[in-house]
């Protein structure tokens, strides 16, 4: 997990006196001792200078990804680093993440728990931060398999295609009216609908005040998870919630929890009515069932092998939104900006698309195997702006990477973001290049699956991002509607985008992409 480090976020309150300081001082500097005669005997990858208490977290500003590739470029692609009084190991190279995720995996299956992340789900129950065992186990086989399995995203490709149409008719819209784009609220929106209609058969962006209320707690998990807190790198703070951190954890854990009671409680009541009225009626085939039906099941079933709490429910829909609405859309505003500010590149796919799909309806998902430069722009934007730019595992055990010694406890980063900008495997790394994926480039047949370690937009191995195969179905279906019926252009007047990247935990651009938009096809395709 990315943690958001600014320099904002190191500080000791106003009025604290000079004895206390000096207690603290002495206290982490007696910890850094310690520490150091613990590694003083391994063999640790090469490291940088660090200071006393912070160790090497002054060198993570302000972004992590970016300050780890560029320390790897000085100290080579595997770092030791302790950032605070927690040892970490960085790897940066496909060689260095093929050491972590493939050949030692047994080794770096957990991941850790920061203090946000432990106490919005509800003490560590949810599916994505669990430990390696039988319960992570149990939730991959019976929930993840079942639940993102191709015939289930196959059953709903109808909501999909109706929430990429209502994408198309708003932007025909504000073309129509000559208003600027907010591309990530429009973004979010599509992908928050989906998801909704996904777990719970309804949209997120309704009347009721529920599903309004979610995008909010989508965004403030974002910020309170991927801000760098105190209490889980210096040994100090741990029970001292210097920052105030903590209190927006719980506020925003407070408002979820009453937002899923109220959902789980109104959910719970109609099935119990629905059991009724298929009992009074002899049997009935009811309605389809969705996700949050499924994860119900689960609890109610005395039989099952592994016992689902109602805590272990929210934990769950939590990891769905949190994982599954941002990223996506985030990715599609990326994709976007790439093709705006290459407009080469934005020709060539709409060449693409009048070619295959033609100009008389709109763009679908059957279309896309068809649309292999399409596929190659997805990609390429994966290679530049992966929305896990740090893939974060933890070491329970002493252990070995590339000869050196990984200390017990030690958190390890796969650097994503730096890896897609290794030179021994991408000619021309920061250009955006689509054809390097094409049959005859560079990089054909380079997969995002976490087969190929110099291409790990959502990791690898047995914790690889389940929800991978959504995710391209959305980001495609959705950028190929979008390049496909309007023409695009940065509100303002402005030639290009900028591509500065913002702090958070799923690489967001810095500025929100705003565009004036019209339409490139009349009448707009629609069904």
């Amino acid at each position: 997990m990315e943690m958001a480090l600014t320099a904002g976020d190191l500080f000791i309150p106003a009025g604290t006196s000079v004895p206390l300081l000096l207690l603290v001082a002495g206290l982490t500097a007696v910890l850094y001792t310690v520490t150091r005669r613990r590694t003083g005997e391994l063999r640790l990858p090469p490291s940088p200078f660090g200071l006393p208490i912070l160790g090497h977290l002054h060198l993570l500003m302000p972004l992590p990804h970016q300050a780890l590739h560029r320390l790897a470029e000085r100290h080579g692609p595997l770092l030791y680093l302790r950032l605070g009084s927690v040892p970490c190991i960085a790897a940066c190279s496909p060689d260095a993440a093929r050491e972590v995720l493939k050949t030692h995996e047994a080794a770096f299956l957990d991941r850790p728990k920061p203090t946000a992340v432990h106490r919005l789900t509800y003490g560590g129950q949810d599916f994505s931060f669990s430990a390696y065992g039988p319960f992570w186990r149990f939730m991959k086989k019976a929930c993840v398999h079942e639940l993102l399995a191709g015939r289930t995203l196959d059953r709903l490709s109808h909501v999909r295609r109706e929430e990429v149409v209502r994408l198309v008719v708003s932007m025909g819209q504000s073309a129509a009216e000559g208003k600027p784009v907010d591309v990530d609220a429009a973004l979010m929106g599509l992908t928050g609908d989906i998801v909704s209609r996904m777990v719970m058969s309804r949209r997120w962006t309704g009347d009721d005040n529920d599903t309004e209320e979610m995008r909010s707690v989508v965004a403030e998990t974002a910020v309170v998870t991927g801000t760098f807190n105190l209490q889980d790198y210096i040994g100090v703070f741990k029970n001292w919630d210097v920052q105030g951190l903590g209190k927006r954890i719980d506020a925003v854990h407070r408002k979820f929890d009453a937002m899923m009671e109220k959902i789980l409680t109104a959910r719970d009541a109609k099935r119990r009515q629905q059991r009724e009225s298929a009992d009074s009626e002899d049997g009935g085939e009811g309605e389809a069932k969705d996700i949050l039906d499924v994860l119900f099941d689960m609890h109610e079933d005395d039989a099952a092998e592994m016992p689902l709490s109602r805590d272990n429910i929210k934990a769950f829909m939590l990891d769905i939104f949190a994982a599954g609405t941002d990223t996506t859309a985030i990715t599609v505003e990326w994709a976007l900006s790439e093709l705006i500010n290459n407009p080469d590149v934005l020709r060539k796919v709409q060449e693409e698309m009048d070619a295959v799909v033609g100009k008389d309806r709109l763009a679908d998902e059957s279309d896309i195997p068809n649309l292999p430069y399409l596929q190659a722009v997805a990609k390429e934007t994966l290679r530049l702006h992966p929305t896990g730019p740090l893939v974060v595992r933890q070491s329970p055990e002493q252990c070995k990477v590339s000869g050196y010694d990984v200390p017990a406890g030690a958190t390890v980063f796969v650097n994503v973001w730096a890896i897609g900008r290794d030179l021994t495997c991408w000619p021309e790394p920061l250009e955006f290049r689509p054809e390097r994926f094409l049959e005859g480039g560079a990089n054909a047949g380079t997969d995002v699956r976490g087969q190929h370690f110099h291409m790990l937009p959502f990791g690898s191995g047995r914790r690889i991002c389940p929800g991978a195969s959504l995710a391209m179905l959305v980001v495609q279906a959705a950028l190929a509607a979008m390049v496909q019926c309007f023409e695009w252009r940065p509100a303002g007047g402005a030639d290009k985008v900028d591509m500065e990247e913002g702090p958070g935990l799923t690489l967001p651009r810095k500025h929100p992409l705003v565009c004036a938009v019209a339409p490139r096809l009349h009448p707009l395709p629609l069904p």
